[in-house]
């Protein structure tokens, strides 16, 4: 994967190249507003990662808006130590496919990358009818999903939930994700609602069938699909 880094900031511009590199990735790192345009517009990359605050006279968000105009859907994850509300929505309004508030962990920034790359390559597929992982298959047009051969029932939240859980198996699913995929909610508003639900939705997935799907991963969150 070819990743353009637009970060000025050293210590985290290390952090993520390490990170990518580890996990098998290409990353470019520009330290400038100004370089980080020019090699956005005149490149192919499969995801830029940019700050919001960048030296060099062109901030982030202009980047944004200039692939925009130039019709270049290459999927953009912005980093920012702006995060209230209003600068999350002014920064996915301006056209960027994500935000992630600095500081973050880089599984979570991981995730995220990988999430919009794959659906970067499967924008304009045919709609899928049917998502399924071992035996469990889910149906998005009746909204049915069954077990082997063992229907379950489910609540919207909980079939919303496991469709989200379905289409990023064996990746890393943080609580952030859940809360803006699941909750539309851009904030942890720190409750157990994400606990109880999954607890719920395993107990009707998981609960008699083999393999488990739902694993839970300390301090991080969740994946989904038979453990290797």
């Amino acid at each position: 994967m070819k990743c353009l880094v637009i970060e000025d900031d050293p210590i985290t511009a290390d952090y993520i190249l390490k990170g990518l590199r580890e996990a098998g990735h290409l990353p470019f790192l520009c330290r400038s507003g100004l370089d980080g345009l020019h090699h956005a517009v005149n490149e192919e990359w499969d995801i830029v990662i940019l700050d919001r605050l960048l030296p060099g006279g062109v901030e982030g968000l202009s980047i944004v808006r200039r692939l925009r105009e130039l019709e270049k859907a290459t999927p953009v994850l912005v980093l920012s130590t702006l995060d209230a509300i209003d600068e999350r929505v002014l920064g996915l309004r301006s056209g960027a496919d994500d935000y992630l508030p600095k500081p973050f962990a880089f599984q979570e920034l991981l995730a995220r990358v990988e999430v919009l790359v794959r659906r970067a390559t499967t924008r304009g597929a045919p709609p899928q009818q049917y998502l399924q992982v071992a035996d469990l298959v889910l149906d998005l047009r009746s909204r049915r999903v069954r077990r082997g051969e063992t229907p379950i029932p489910l609540l919207p939240r909980e079939f919303r939930l496991l469709e989200y859980l379905m289409r990023n198996t064996g990746e890393l699913i943080t609580r952030t994700m859940l809360l803006e995929a699941v909750w539309d909610c851009h904030f942890d508003p720190q409750t157990n609602v994400i606990n109880v639900q999954v607890s719920r939705l395993r107990s009707k997935i998981d609960k008699d069938f083999n393999p488990a799907l739902i694993h839970t991963i300390r301090g991080a969150g969740y994946r989904f699909g038979p453990e290797a």
